[in-house]
């Protein structure tokens, strides 16, 4: 039952995802957690973002940005795996706090960069690959940084959704990778990532027909209310354990 529930809330998270360009680990990472523990979950959740990721990719693949992509992600690609390293070496109660910390704080973050009207370029991307993926490979999730950057680069809707998931599909791969060489993933952990990760997939694909439907001011109010739930849940896990 548990694990269905695991299942469950990867079909919403990936739906979601889906039609906003983000919020599937935020929503799916605090389940883990407490199903599995911090230093499992993490891996895991690596392994279900990549797939999540490539769902997008595939549902949107006549519309990626090769470009921006390639500017994300060649400093953001090993940027990534240093963030892994780092979150290994890092107790469980403290990946907590910060995982938690991190996702309530992108709420004023992401609020104060729509206020601001800026229109970014490649080398932008590229300053901006390298400290989210350092970022991603310790805090699980970025989304609520990346999606504005690309934003801001002038995407939108399919091209946008596309372009953010292949540039963070090798940040991910990286990550996972690191885990993988310092013992982190082992074959059960895959496992149960790809069981996860194939929830995520399904959810991308259900929410297609609904993205050009979304309401710009239904997407901040979704966005804000996962960040400061999934937050509050992570805090409320390292303060109870």
């Amino acid at each position: 039952m548990n694990f269905l529930f695991v299942l469950a809330v990867g079909l919403v998270a990936g739906t979601v995802s889906g039609i906003v360009g983000t919020g599937s680990s935020i929503m799916l990472m605090p389940v883990l957690v407490y199903q599995y523990g911090p230093k499992q979950a993490v891996p895991m959740m690596a392994i279900a973002a990549v797939m999540s990721n490539l769902s997008r990719i595939l549902a949107w693949w006549r519309d990626v940005d090769w470009r921006a992509c390639a500017a994300y992600s060649i400093p953001g690609i090993p940027a990534a795996a240093l963030g892994a390293r780092t979150l290994l070496a890092l107790p469980s109660r403290d990946v907590d706090i910060s995982i938690g910390l991190f996702l309530m704080a992108m709420v004023p973050v992401r609020h104060w960069l729509a206020r601001h009207d800026l229109k970014l370029s490649l080398w932008h991307l590229a300053i901006g690959g390298a400290v989210i993926g350092y970022m991603t490979g310790i805090v699980v999730s970025t989304g609520p940084l990346s999606v504005p950057l690309f934003l801001f680069y002038g995407l939108s809707k399919g091209a946008f959704l596309a372009t953010e998931a292949a540039s963070s599909l090798g940040l991910y791969v990286s990550k996972s990778v690191t885990f993988r060489q310092f013992g982190a993933l082992t074959p059960d952990v895959a496992i149960q990532g790809l069981i996860a990760g194939s929830s995520l997939m399904a959810g991308a694909f259900i929410a297609k027909p609904f993205l050009l439907k979304l309401d710009p001011n239904v997407f901040r109010l979704v966005m804000d209310g996962i960040m400061l739930a999934s937050g509050l849940t992570m805090l409320w896990n390292a303060y109870s354990s």
